[in-house]
């Protein structure tokens, strides 16, 4: 899971093991704004630093200036354009950190936008709680007894079929947010089968 590039968004600074392996490890890491405090607190320097710095502290502003790249057009969130930054210099493997906490309407947002870049790029989003995976297609995920597992589908006509999971989907629409949440792999592996799409699945840190 560990990858190469990080985006670290300004959210919640992780906090669990994982994410912060994640960090401790990765070779670039891109900050979303005012994320970069969290980072040099941490005790790590960014590759580069994204958006318009309206929330970034001058001290930092004035330090880094030669790795900030400021984009004043509103169309599109700090995350959003720290994706595209990253893709277009050739960054495709990337794991967002820090998208969740803080404000929840910030939350929603962003882990929404996975399904936009999953079609871009290879990206999966991870929390103090566990990692979102942005799906197109068909698949199946590695698994231990007991995990939980939510999913979440943006196009509500989509059918979604499982095996492996303690409450299957046979079928099913998911036309509300909360109708796939909560359920439980039942072994080591579990799969969704649906055409259409995307899927946003989420599985807890065991």
């Amino acid at each position: 899971m560990f990858s190469e590039t990080v985006i670290l968004a300004n959210g919640q600074f992780p906090t669990h093991n994982i994410p912060l392996g994640c960090l401790s490890n990765a070779k670039e890491i891109i900050c979303c704004d005012g994320a970069a405090e969290g980072l040099l607190k941490f005790g790590i320097e960014p590759l580069a630093i994204i958006g318009d710095c309206d929330s970034l502290d001058q001290q930092i502003a004035d330090k880094f200036k030669n790795k900030i790249f400021r984009y004043k057009e509103q169309d599109t969130n700090d995350l959003t354009k720290s994706v595209a930054w990253c893709s277009e210099r050739g960054y495709n493997d990337i794991v967002i950190l820090g998208a969740t906490g803080k404000r929840e309407d910030h939350t929603i947002g962003n882990i929404s936008l996975l399904a936009d870049y999953a079609r871009k790029l290879k990206v999966v989003m991870v929390s103090d709680s566990g990692i979102f995976h942005p799906v197109l297609k068909s698949t199946s995920f590695d698994s231990s007894a007991g995990q939980q597992v939510s999913v979440f589908s943006i196009d509500p006509e989509t059918e979604i079929t499982s095996a492996g999971l303690r409450y299957p989907l046979r079928r099913m629409k998911l036309t509300n947010w909360w109708q796939a949440t909560l359920n439980e792999a039942t072994g080591d592996k579990f799969s969704l089968e649906f055409t259409g799409g995307p899927l946003i699945v989420f599985l807890a840190f065991i």
